[in-house]
C-alpha cells in the first residue's frame, strides 16, 4: 500500500470523507474531489493509482466522466472503482460499459469489503505495470506489427497485404515479410496470387538450425508487384494439423533477424499461439467495421487484452469501411471500444474486392482514389507509432 494514491470524487463531503479517512488509516495517500471536472484535473496532474467515484455527480455524467479518462492515454489504465449511492441494475450497467473496473453499491456491509475491492484492483494493476515493462525492454531485430480484428469479415486480411505493400512502397530500403498465421487455412496469398509450395507447415516441419534468418530471406517467395515476401498459411485445413505449433516462436525470432519488418495477420485469433505473439508485438494493428455486433465485440476483445498487459498506446485502430456507408460512425464506434480510431477507411464499392481478384494492390490499381491516399499516409504512421514505441 506504501506509496500509492487513491483519487476519490464524491458529491456527499460526509461520504467522501468518511471514505479518505478509512483509507488513510490504511495506508493511502488519498485526494478528493466534490465535481466530477474537478475530479479529472486531479486525474491528470497527480496521476493517481486507482479512483473512487460515485456516480451521481453535479456537472457531468458518469459515462463522460469515465470514458474521458479512459480516452486519454495518461489515465487509459487507471482502475476505477463505481461506489455508487444508486442501487439500481441500470446504473451499474452504465458504469461497466462506459469503462469502470468495478462497481459497489454504497451499505454498511460493502463499506467492509472495500478494502478488499481496493487491493484486488491494485494489484491487478501492478501485475499489468509489470507484464507492461517486460514487453518495453529493448528490443531487437525487425519491427514487428500485427493485424488483428474481433470478427471475420472486416477486411483485416486485405488491409494486412496492402499495409505491408505501401509500407515498403513509403521505405524501399526496407526488407518487409508477411507471416500468414490465420488459421486453419490462410489468406494472404489468395490475396496476393502466390500458390507455391513453402508455407508455414513445410517451415515448422524443418529441423531448427535449416529455417535461420538467412534461410528465410534466401528462400520466401518474393511478391514482385507487392514488395515483400510471404511465408504463407496452410492451403487446407487438413494440411494445417501438421502445423508444428512450438515452433512459431523460433520462426518469429529468425524473421525477425533476417528482416526490417515483420507483419503478421492473425485474424480474428486470440489463442495460445497469437497472445504471446500479440503481446510481443511492437504495434497491434485493430481492425474494426461499422456494424453494431462487430464494434460490440471489438470492445470485448480490448477488454480482454487490457487484462493480458496490453496498453493502448500499442493499438491502432482502423475503422474499415468495407460493406458500404451504413453503421457506426467513428465517434460512435471510438465511445463504445474505448479507444481512439486513428484511420477510417472510406468506402470502395466492389474496388477493393476486384482489385483482389486480380491480385493487385489497392494504390497500384487505383493510384488517384481516396483510399489509395489514405493507405500512404496511414503506413507512414504506422511506423513513426513503432519508431516512437520501441525508443521510449
Amino acid at each position: 500500500m506504501s506509496g500509492q494514491t487513491i483519487l476519490i470524487v464524491d458529491a456527499d463531503t460526509a461520504s467522501l470523507k468518511y471514505l479518505a479517512r478509512m483509507l488513510q488509516e490504511q495506508g493511502y495517500s488519498v485526494l478528493g474531489a466534490g465535481l466530477g471536472k474537478e475530479g479529472l484535473i486531479n486525474v491528470w496532474r497527480d496521476r493517481p493509482d486507482l479512483i473512487i467515484f460515485d456516480p451521481i455527480l453535479k456537472d457531468i455524467s458518469a459515462e463522460e466522466f469515465v470514458q474521458k479518462i479512459r480516452h486519454d492515454p495518461r489515465s487509459a489504465n487507471v482502475p476505477i472503482l463505481a461506489f455508487s449511492g444508486d442501487a439500481s441494475p441500470e446504473k451499474k450497467n452504465v458504469c461497466l460499459q462506459a469503462g469502470c473496473n468495478h462497481f459497489v453499491a454504497k451499505s454498511g456491509e460493502a463499506v467492509a469489503t472495500l478494502p478488499g475491492v481496493i487491493s484486488g484492483l491494485l494489484e491487478k494493476k501492478q501485475a499489468q505495470v509489470d507484464v507492461g515493462k517486460k514487453q518495453e525492454e529493448v528490443k531487437e531485430g525487425g519491427f514487428l506489427i500485427v493485424f488483428l480484428s474481433a470478427k471475420g469479415g472486416t477486411g483485416t486480411s486485405s488491409l494486412c497485404a496492402n499495409y505491408a505493400m505501401t509500407l515498403h512502397n513509403n521505405k524501399p530500403e526496407a526488407d518487409v515479410v508477411v507471416m500468414d498465421l490465420v488459421l486453419p487455412i490462410g489468406s494472404i496469398a489468395h490475396i496476393v496470387g502466390y500458390d507455391g509450395d513453402v508455407d508455414l507447415v513445410s517451415v515448422s516441419e524443418m529441423l531448427l538450425s535449416e529455417t535461420t534468418g538467412k534461410y528465410f530471406h534466401d528462400h520466401l517467395p518474393e511478391m514482385e508487384e507487392w514488395g515483400f515476401q510471404l511465408l504463407r498459411g496452410a492451403n487446407d485445413p487438413e494440411r494445417a494439423n501438421n502445423l508444428q505449433v512450438n515452433r512459431i516462436p523460433e520462426i518469429l525470432k529468425a524473421l525477425q533477424t533476417a528482416y526490417d519488418y515483420v507483419v503478421i495477420d492473425l485474424g480474428r485469433s486470440l489463442s495460445r499461439i497469437s497472445m504471446p505473439i500479440i503481446q510481443k508485438a511492437d504495434l497491434l494493428v485493430l481492425t474494426v467495421s461499422t456494424d453494431q455486433s462487430t464494434i460490440t465485440l471489438t470492445k470485448e476483445v480490448w477488454d480482454y487484452l487490457q487484462t493480458k498487459g496490453i496498453e493502448s498506446k500499442k493499438i491502432f485502430a482502423i475503422l474499415n469501411r468495407a460493406v458500404g456507408l451504413e453503421g457506426l460512425t467513428k465517434a460512435e464506434a471510438e465511445e463504445i471500444i474505448g479507444l481512439p480510431i486513428q484511420t477510417v477507411i472510406p468506402y470502395m464499392g466492389s474496388n477493393f474486392a476486384l482489385a483482389n481478384n486480380l491480385n493487385q494492390p489497392i494504390i497500384t490499381k487505383y493510384p488517384e482514389d481516396t483510399t489509395a491516399i489514405v493507405l500512404k499516409d496511414t503506413a507512414n504512421n504506422m511506423i513513426n507509432l513503432a519508431n516512437k514505441l520501441r525508443s521510449r
